[in-house]
């Protein structure tokens, strides 16, 4: 089956310091506070290697697909390299592939997220997955925010 790619970036400010944004991001067991596709997360590896700290974890989703609920499970990994760019892949069924690159930047009294991901996907599924994967990151994002603004008794102005 015929492979295409696609690519979008995001950011987010955050009111936290990068790194404790950055820590809560990587722990892929917070998505399922912030990411409205994410049901369950089980971590199958958690190791400190030369590349930086690598986590391995199964995720289950529910994608919606039209008037119908689609459960998904699949296998996702996140680097924290030694630099802080937080290095994310998911594999999923059939073929599909998403890997991201985030940084945390200082701004203010808080943090820059900034998210690229790529996307891998046969071609009939890539525009599906595209807008799905970037709708849900952007609301992910902006929970992260929100979760911050909170632990922070701040206003969200």
């Amino acid at each position: 089956m015929w492979q295409s790619r696609s690519r979008f970036e995001l950011r987010e400010e955050v009111p936290g310091a990068p790194e404790d944004v950055r820590t809560f991001y990587a722990d892929l067991a917070n998505m399922r506070l912030v990411h409205p596709l994410v049901v369950a997360v089980d971590c199958l590896d958690d190791r400190r290697t030369v590349r930086g700290h690598f986590r391995a974890y199964r995720v289950r989703d529910r994608i919606p697909f039209g008037p119908l609920n689609l459960a998904v499970t699949y296998r996702a990994t996140v680097l924290i390299a030694p630099g802080g760019v937080v290095h994310t892949e998911a594999r999923q069924f059939p073929n599909v592939r998403l890997s991201g690159a985030v940084t945390f930047a200082p701004a203010g009294a808080g943090t820059t997220v900034t998210e690229v991901v790529d996307i891998e996907a046969p071609l009939p599924l890539v525009a599906f997955t595209a807008a799905q994967a970037e709708k849900a990151h952007a609301a992910m994002l902006a929970a992260i925010r929100d979760h911050f603004e909170k632990r922070s008794g701040g206003s969200g102005e």
